[in-house]
């Protein structure tokens, strides 16, 4: 409550999302309480567990991409007009990714690089990248160029919360080094995750699939804002940036 009242002060609509849903799975834990109870059916419990934590994570989504933008617009026109200054191009970059259940989408991200920095085939960014601009750099640190898929988060392909979602490339070659690795196409891909607040960058495919299986298997709306909170602290120290 002591958190609660802090964002309340500062961030009153950010402030009440956060009490409500903290509201709601309080609910969540009595209702499923009360169906185990009621039926001894340990199958119609997880279901209806499945079922309202998506409706409360879908509510949680819609809230705070809506925030997000009208916060993260003057942002995004700011930084778009030092990119073009920087570097020639598009100051938005559209990329193919992979979603839930394998489904195909356009990710929307600030540009960090060079135009045509990909010419020569896809590849990581490595640290001291040749390809990222300087704009892009600082960009890339503070997880701005990230704020433009608060779109995608809105529209239902991504969610706040959620497994990094991969290029088409990556996925099929990280399932053949790792087998299982597309596992984490059973939820939807989200801005942060428990993986990007444990190492982000810093991790390899193998441990970034622990990280997204644990998620996957553990998901609730206070782990939810628990990898929230702790997204706030990897972008002021930009912790785990590349």
């Amino acid at each position: 409550m002591l958190l609660y009242n802090i964002i309340q002060k500062r961030h009153p609509l950010i402030g009440l999302c956060v009490f409500f849903t903290f509201i709601l799975s309080q609910g969540l834990s009595l209702l499923n309480f009360c169906l185990f109870s009621s039926y001894n059916n340990f199958t119609l419990c997880i279901k209806s567990d499945d079922y309202i934590y998506e409706i409360i994570k879908r509510f949680m989504d819609i809230v705070l991409s809506i925030i997000g933008l009208v916060i993260g617009i003057p942002i995004i026109a700011f930084f778009s007009i030092l990119i073009v200054l920087e570097s020639p191009g598009s100051p938005i970059y559209i990329q193919e990714r992979v979603g839930k259940y394998g489904k195909h989408f356009k990710i929307y991200k600030l540009r960090s690089m060079y135009k045509d920095a990909e010419k020569n085939g896809a590849k990581c960014a490595d640290k001291e990248d040749p390809r990222i601009t300087k704009i892009g750099a600082f960009i890339r640190k503070t997880r701005i160029d990230e704020i433009p898929q608060l779109l995608n988060v809105l529209k239902g392909e991504m969610s706040i919360v959620g497994p990094r979602p991969e290029r088409p490339y990556f996925t099929y070659e990280f399932n053949e080094e790792i087998p299982g690795f597309i596992n984490r196409l059973k939820v939807k891909p989200g801005l942060t995750g428990w993986a990007q607040v444990n190492g982000g960058y810093e991790m390899t495919p193998k441990e970034k699939l622990e990280a997204d299986l644990y998620y996957i298997e553990n998901r609730s709306i206070l782990l939810d804002l628990k990898i929230i909170f702790k997204t706030i602290k990897v972008v002021l120290t930009g912790e785990g940036a590349r």
